[in-house]
């Protein structure tokens, strides 16, 4: 009898991970054509694209942080404006980048300015992940001596335990998506 028991527990067990499994997998492959279409049009990796919005709303459209950021790429209102007016966008609302195919748009537009901004260093991606997380005024505060160019020195400056956390989070996913996701 308690055999029995043992086996349905297992067997429901199962079930509830199955379900689980099944639903986290449809919710990251739910905006992928979103994020390839802005990857191809900015020049950005679509693994990068999709790292960055897994760690930034795990794939939530209607995400919202404390700081005003919204969408999937948590775009912060002025950058969602300076996206629109790069692309002359009439009555354009902060409200628009909840749209899932705006927020890609926008964000990866943005993701691929700043990784432009540090072309001469040995590694544009620390520097790029940190202006996206803190901000370019912290950047280069951090960009001091050897840190200008290396990357290494560079991560050693980051004083921010959470942009450190978040340079490794996004490279770590962009590492696994890069080798199925195109």
């Amino acid at each position: 009898m308690v055999r029995n028991w043992v086996i349905v527990v297992l067997l429901l067990g199962a079930l509830n991970f199955s379900a689980w499994w099944s639903y986290r997998n449809r919710q990251e492959h739910r905006f992928d054509a979103e994020i390839r279409t802005a990857a191809a049009r900015y020049g950005v990796a679509p693994a990068l694209v999709k790292a960055v919005v897994w760690k930034e709303s795990r794939f939530d459209p209607g995400a919202r942080g404390k700081a005003g950021e919204i969408g999937l790429m948590q775009l912060m209102e002025d950058t969602a404006f300076e996206w629109a007016g790069s692309q002359r966008l009439p009555n354009f609302a902060h409200e628009h980048v909840l749209h899932p195919g705006t927020n890609t748009l926008a964000g990866t537009y943005y993701l691929g300015k700043v990784l432009r901004r540090y072309l001469r260093t040995d590694n544009p991606l620390p520097y790029a992940l940190a202006d996206y997380n803190a901000g370019r005024g912290r950047v280069l505060r951090w960009m001091n001596g050897p840190a200008a160019t290396n990357s290494a020195a560079f991560l050693a400056q980051v004083d921010i335990p959470s942009t450190r956390a978040y340079i490794a989070d996004v490279t770590g996913r962009f590492a696994h998506y890069r080798a199925n996701f195109r």
